[in-house]
């Protein structure tokens, strides 16, 4: 039970800044609101998300699975699980933001000049590399 409050209540550190925009502003809550989450552009509900998968893995690691008689003692290190479910976690949304801002403006550059075509596949290449990075140490960590 202590792991699951724990786990909510790392959920909600991306949301502290939010908080403290909405109490600054409480003379007039619905456009602060408004601007607040035009603002974000869904950055803390990212984070948040993050936050609370790590959370559901924490509780859902190796070593709870073990307690519970679930799993064969010894064989899976827990930390080693969790760093491969960070790296390719973080490195899959590292590469998200990158893809998206280069492949909107590889379409366009592709959309006025299409002889462009391999040059801007090139870009949309290097940002997706991110998240191969990340699996690759995933596999390295694992035992």
């Amino acid at each position: 039970m202590g792991k699951l409050v724990i786990a909510l209540l790392v959920s909600l550190i991306p949301m502290i800044p939010a908080v403290i925009y909405a109490l600054r502003n409480r003379n007039m809550p619905v456009e602060s609101a408004r601007r607040l989450v035009k603002g974000l552009g869904g950055v803390n509900v990212v984070l948040t998300l993050m936050a609370a998968g790590i959370g559901i893995l924490w509780l859902a690691s190796p070593a709870t699975v073990m307690a519970m008689g679930l799993g064969a003692e010894g064989t899976v290190d827990q930390y080693g699980s969790l760093a491969a479910a960070i790296s390719t976690g973080l490195a899959c949304v590292g590469a998200g933001l990158a893809v998206g801002p280069s492949g909107a403006a590889a379409i366009g550059a592709i959309a006025e000049k299409p002889e462009s075509f391999g040059r801007a596949l090139i870009f949309v290449g290097l940002g997706e590399g991110i998240a191969i990075y990340g699996l690759i140490i995933a596999f390295m960590v694992m035992p």
